[in-house]
Parts: structure tokens; C-alpha cells; sequence
């Protein structure tokens, strides 16, 4: 973050200074919402929720070495060389100083929204951008209605272009958030069947998603994925430029010929109104088309050559769980996509357990999907039958809802289809399938904590 004077902070938030300080200017180097991360000379920013409350620890945090707080209520004593902003909402002053922050920088910035795969196209934009500019993009899961605003305020003046995922779970989220960035390009991955029980159907999902295009600039793009049937009826739609991307025919930015080495690669070519060019993607799953298409469609429309787009193709890294191919010795590879799921993002991660190579054994172990709703148990047995159409050899089902997930398999004719309903109660079956040859599917819902059965096997592999 770029510093900001008191006199600023109060501008932005329409603030009201309490104590006995009145430098304005002096400034604050930084933001921060957690007492236990502190800086110096940062501005601490106590949130309220419906278990906490931040006010609580403004002292220890100025103690700390941040130089003032926000806060939402006066207080009984002021620490003498720190300065307080009194505001209405501490959230909502978070929200008005990000807007603030932003508009100081004169950069695209780029919002991606959608049901499925917005993590692994904010990485592959980001990796893509960062061919030619100086990128700032979403780090983890800051991805909600604290997280973006976070996002915007680590901003510095070196950045050219700012990738931001925005992540919803209720109606109005992304309205909220795009009023907040305002963005030049707005890009949705797909509609699914993610947080379904909030919003209660796809169409609801669908209109949840297009909250973003009364935000979009008038003269920014919209980057759509056209094979997804919600999606490509916004074809002609928007007053904004409108492309489409995927493996159908009439769009404006297609793949062909793709051919997967079931190691970490995926090659294809790639056809844009612009130019032709074979891409090679260090990822697997015939879906990382639709990350790539939609990063060289951002890549054009900011000026990109071909040879740069390839380059930055190839220099894609996947945030942390989200599909990490982790190659153990004896011949063992763990594909660790346990971040999250739903019913799209297993049918993904099924077909590229099945793309892992004719003489390799290929194991599942999955989890329960969260939030899906009335449906729930539908959806978890469709689960099982992804997985035993893709080829696997066998399935590890773990958790309340995996049942559901093995019933199906077994119904699908996957004969080795197992439940057990703890780590611990698997944890023979995970040992027996370490051995050469395996490559092994891990995940499930964030809530699961799939990344400790991803240790489990890693502390296991033999010697």
C-alpha cells in the first residue's frame, strides 16, 4: 500500500477525528484487520461479526506499532500519539476507503466472477499479464466482501494492471463488489451448481453473476464462456463488447486439437479474431481451455503479441490445492485439488484422474460438497458415476454426504467404491494404495480439510 495521510483517510471515509491527535498529516503505511498481523505505522481496522468484535483488541493493535484505528463507537481513553477515526460501520468504512484507494490508480482493472474455476483464471490472466506488465492479482481467498477491498488497498505504484476474483454465496455479493472495482473487463467462467442452497437455482446463480454488468465501464469487455448455455444467451445483450470463449464452434476464441501428456500437460491450439497459436499449458483437464481462452482474450484486448500470450501460458502457476500435482518418489503422484468442490469441479477433476495414462492405477478419494440444498444426495451419487465413467480404479469416499458419492459409484459399476466416515477410519485404505504406479485424487469442501489427508499420504509415502 501507498501511504495515505490522515487527512486523506478521513476524506475516504468520511471520518470524524476523536483523541487529542491532530497531525494530518501523518500517514498510515498500511491496513490491517487483524491485531495479531500489525505493522508499523499501519492503520487498524476492527471488524465486527456476529462472534467477535475488533474494538476489543484496538489497543493491543496500536500497541503493537499501527499508527491509528478506525473505530465505531468513542472510547473511554486515548493512547496519546495514536489517532482514532470514528465512522457509522467499520466494514463499510473498509469498503469506502478501498473505493478511495483505487481511484488513485489509473490501471485496468480486471473482476472474474462464475460457479467454477475463478481462482485458476485469476492465476492464468495474472500469469498471462505478467508477460508484459507488472501485475497485482488476488492472493488466496480474498476474494469476499473483506477480501477485495484488501485486495485493492495492497495496490502500489508500480502495478499496471490489478486481476480480481470475486468470490458470492447470496444474491447481491457481486453487485457490491462491482461498485467497489468498477472493472474495464468482466470475465464469468461458467453457472453452476455452487451455493445452490443460498440461491436456489442456476437461473438465480445466473442473475446473481450478471450483477456485474452495471458496473462494467461502458467502453470495457466482457469475456464469457460460450459453451455454457446461461452464459452464451448474453450474446448481443450488453451495451459492453462482448466475446465468447470455448471449444464450440462460433465463438470467437476457440481450441482445438488438444492432446494431454497425462503428466501436467496440456497442448492445444488456440484460433482468436486476431491471430492463431499453439499453447502449451502447464495444467491438466481438457477445462484449463476455458482459463486460457478467456487470459488471451484479456491479453489482446491490452495489446498482447501472440509470442507473449504463449509465454505467459506457460508460466501459469495454480494457487495452492487447487489441482497441485505433487510427484513423490516410487512413482507416486498426488493431485491435490482439495480447496473445494462442487458438482462441476468434480466432474472436472474426474476426467483428469481419467486423462492420468492407461498404466497407471487411479485413485479417488473425495468428500462431501457443501451448500447444494434439497438436492444434495443427487448430486453427490452423480459424483460417484463422474468418477466411475472416468476410469478409476478405485474410490475412497470420506465424510457424512460421500456416501452418497460411493452409492453412486457402485450403481455406476465402480466395484471398488469405499465409505468410511472419518480420516481415521480410512487411513488403511489411503496406506494400502501407496505404492508405484498410483496417481491419487484428493478433494472436497473447504470445510472438509482435505489438505490433511493430502499430509496423511505425503508423511506416508514409502521409504
Amino acid at each position: 500500500m501507498e501511504a495515505l495521510t490522515l487527512r486523506q483517510l478521513l476524506e475516504a471515509v468520511n471520518g470524524t477525528l476523536l483523541g487529542g491527535f491532530d497531525d494530518l498529516d501523518a500517514a498510515a503505511l498500511d491496513v490491517s484487520t487483524d491485531s495479531r498481523s500489525i505493522t508499523p505505522g499501519c492503520l487498524f481496522i476492527p471488524l465486527e461479526g456476529e462472534r467477535f468484535d475488533g474494538h476489543s483488541f484496538i489497543n493491543s493493535a496500536l500497541e503493537a506499532g499501527a499508527a491509528g484505528c478506525l473505530t465505531a463507537r468513542e472510547r473511554e481513553s486515548y493512547l496519546p500519539g495514536k489517532f482514532y477515526i470514528k465512522v457509522r460501520s467499520t466494514q463499510r468504512a473498509l469498503w469506502e476507503l478501498a473505493r478511495y484507494y483505487k481511484k488513485l490508480f489509473p490501471i485496468p482493472f480486471i473482476a472474474i466472477t462464475g460457479s467454477v474455476g475463478k481462482t485458476t483464471t485469476k492465476d492464468m490472466v495474472a500469469a498471462v499479464l505478467g508477460a508484459k506488465f507488472r501485475v497485482h492479482k488476488t492472493e488466496g481467498n480474498f476474494n469476499n466482501d473483506i477480501g477485495v477491498p484488501l485486495t485493492l488497498l495492497k495496490l502500489e505504484r508500480q502495478h499496471q494492471v490489478c486481476v480480481v476474483e470475486m468470490g458470492m454465496d447470496h444474491a447481491g455479493e457481486i453487485d457490491y463488489l462491482g461498485r467497489l472495482v468498477e472493472p474495464d473487463m468482466a470475465l464469468i467462467t461458467n453457472i453452476g451448481d455452487a451455493h445452490i442452497e443460498n440461491l436456489g437455482s442456476r437461473e438465480n446463480i445466473f442473475k446473481a453473476k450478471c450483477e456485474i454488468f452495471p458496473h462494467l465501464k461502458n467502453d470495457g469487455l466482457a469475456v464469457l464462456n460460450g459453451d455454457d448455455p446461461l452464459l452464451v444467451t448474453l450474446r448481443g445483450t450488453l451495451p459492453q463488447r462482448t466475446v465468447l470463449v470455448g471449444g464450440g464452434r462460433g465463438l470467437d476464441y476457440t481450441a482445438r486439437d488438444l492432446n494431454s501428456d497425462g503428466a501436467g500437460h496440456l497442448s492445444c491450439r488456440v484460433k482468436t479474431p486476431q491471430s492463431q497459436f499453439e499453447a502449451d499449458i502447464p495444467a491438466l483437464g481438457s477445462h484449463m481451455i476455458y482459463p486460457t481462452l478467456m487470459a488471451a482474450a484479456v491479453g489482446e484486448a491490452l495489446g498482447m503479441a501472440p509470442d507473449e500470450i504463449v509465454r505467459g501460458i506457460g508460466a501459469f502457476l495454480p494457487t495452492k490445492m487447487r489441482m497441485n500435482i505433487i510427484r513423490c518418489k516410487g512413482d507416486i503422484v498426488i493431485l491435490n485439488d482439495a480447496y473445494n468442490a462442487n458438482p462441476q469441479s468434480m466432474r472436472a477433476a474426474a476426467a483428469v484422474l481419467g486423462d492420468a495414462g492407461q498404466k497407471r492405477r487411479k485413485v479417488a478419494v473425495v468428500g462431501d460438497m457443501k451448500e447444494l440444498g434439497p438436492g444434495s444426495e443427487q448430486f453427490h451419487r452423480a459424483v460417484g458415476g463422474y468418477f466411475a465413467q472416468s476410469g478409476a480404479d478405485r474410490l475412497i469416499a470420506v465424510g457424512d454426504l460421500a456416501r452418497f458419492i460411493a452409492e453412486g459409484a457402485k450403481d455406476a459399476g465402480l466395484e471398488q467404491a469405499d465409505y468410511f466416515p472419518t480420516l481415521d477410519a480410512a487411513k488403511n485404505a489411503l496406506s494400502r494404495e501407496l505404492r508405484a504406479g498410483v496417481t491419487i485424487l484428493v478433494k472436497a469442501s473447504r470445510s472438509m480439510a482435505f489438505e490433511k489427508i493430502v499430509d496423511f499420504l505425503l508423511a506416508n509415502v514409502p521409504e
